[in-house]
C-alpha cells in the first residue's frame, strides 16, 4: 500500500480533521522533546481505533499508542509510521456501582481522581498527580506514595494485534513493578475496571492536596519531563544513588539532572533527545561505577536517534 493509499484510509476510518501528517511530538509529549511522526491519528471510537490497527496490521506498518505522552522520549528523526492519540473520545467514567468504576483509557489520572473525590471514592489518591492517562497507568503498573494500579484494579479491556477486544482479570494482566502483560504483548488499553472504597469527599481531597503539595516541594514540576526517568533498583533508590554520584545539577546541552530531584531528567529549554540519551548513558556509567548498581530506564523511547 502507498503512503498516500495509507493517508486516505486513514482519514476515511477517522475522518480528515483528525488526521495529520508530520505531526511534532514535542508538541505531545510531556519532556517537549521528539522529531515529526509521519502519521498522527486521534481515533474517536473504539470501533475507529480496531478499524486503525485492522488497517496498519495489514499494512505492516509501524504504530504506536499514546494517551498524555508522558513516560516517553521521542527521538529527534522522529517516528517512522503512525502515533495513534487515545484522547478526548476515550476520556469517560462510567460508574458501575458505588465503589466499582470503569474508567477509559485516555482519561488523565488527575481528572480522573478530582471525580472519584467529589463521589466520595477513596484509594486512587495516590495517582491523582501522575502526570499520564488510565492506559499508561495500566500498562506501567503505575504507583506512587505506598499505591499502585495493581491494588485497585479488577480488569481491562484491551485490543490485541489483530484488534480484537480481550477482557483480561487482574491475575492476567500480569501487574509487576513497572510491568504488565501489556507491554509483553503489545497489547492496547481501551478500558480499566477500578474498585475503590467509601470515603468521607473532604478527607479524600484533603489527602490529594497534600499529595500534591509534596510534589510540588520534591519534584521539578516548573520543567518538562518524562516523570521518573530511571526505574527504582531492588533495595535502592534511583535518585539517592544518582545524587550519591554527585551527578545532581549534570547537563548534556539544555537536558539536566534535576538540582530539586535527582531522580528526574528535565529539559531546561531546547533539549534534543540525543542531549537526553548522552545525560543517561552518563548517569548509568557513573552510578555503575560508585555503586556497582546497574541502572534501568523507566522512561520509554520511540523513534529514531
Amino acid at each position: 500500500m502507498s503512503q498516500n493509499d495509507l493517508l486516505e484510509k486513514l482519514k476515511d476510518i477517522a475522518g480528515e480533521s483528525q488526521v495529520r501528517t508530520d505531526e511534532p511530538m514535542s508538541n505531545h509529549t510531556t519532556f517537549r522533546i521528539g522529531g515529526t511522526a509521519d502519521y498522527f491519528v486521534m481515533p474517536s471510537s473504539v470501533e475507529e481505533l480496531q478499524a486503525i490497527i485492522q488497517l496498519l496490521k495489514k499494512s505492516d506498518m509501524n504504530y504506536y499508542v499514546i494517551g498524555n505522552g508522558s513516560n516517553l522520549l521521542v527521538g529527534d528523526k522522529g517516528f517512522r509510521g503512525v502515533i495513534i492519540q487515545l484522547s478526548d473520545a476515550f476520556d469517560k467514567v462510567e460508574y458501575i456501582d458505588d465503589v466499582t468504576v470503569k474508567a477509559m483509557s485516555g482519561m488523565k489520572l488527575s481528572r480522573l481522581g478530582n471525580r472519584l473525590s467529589d463521589k466520595g471514592l477513596a484509594g486512587f489518591e495516590f495517582a491523582t498527580g501522575i502526570p499520564g492517562t488510565i492506559g499508561g497507568a495500566v500498562r506501567m503498573n503505575a504507583g506512587a506514595y505506598g499505591g499502585e494500579i495493581k491494588d485497585i484494579i479488577v480488569s481491562a479491556e484491551v485490543l490485541d494485534q489483530n484488534g480484537d477486544i480481550h477482557t483480561l482479570g487482574k491475575d492476567e494482566l500480569e501487574l509487576g513493578y513497572r510491568t504488565s502483560c501489556i507491554m509483553k504483548y503489545g497489547y492496547i488499553v481501551v478500558s480499566a475496571t477500578l474498585k475503590l472504597n467509601k470515603g468521607n469527599t473532604d478527607e479524600i481531597k484533603e489527602n490529594i492536596k497534600e499529595l500534591s503539595q509534596k510534589r510540588r516541594m520534591k519534584q521539578p514540576l516548573e520543567y518538562p519531563s518524562a516523570g521518573s526517568t530511571f526505574k527504582r533498583p531492588e533495595g535502592y533508590f534511583a535518585a539517592k544513588l544518582i545524587e550519591d554520584a554527585g551527578l545532581k545539577g549534570l547537563s548534556a546541552g539544555d537536558a539536566q539532572v534535576s538540582e530539586k530531584h535527582a531522580g528526574f531528567v528535565v529539559n531546561k529549554g531546547k533539549a534534543t533527545a540525543k542531549d537526553v540519551c548522552e545525560l543517561t548513558d552518563k548517569i548509568k556509567e557513573e552510578v555503575l561505577k560508585k555503586s556497582g548498581v546497574k541502572l534501568e530506564l523507566e522512561v520509554v523511547k520511540i523513534g529514531e536517534f
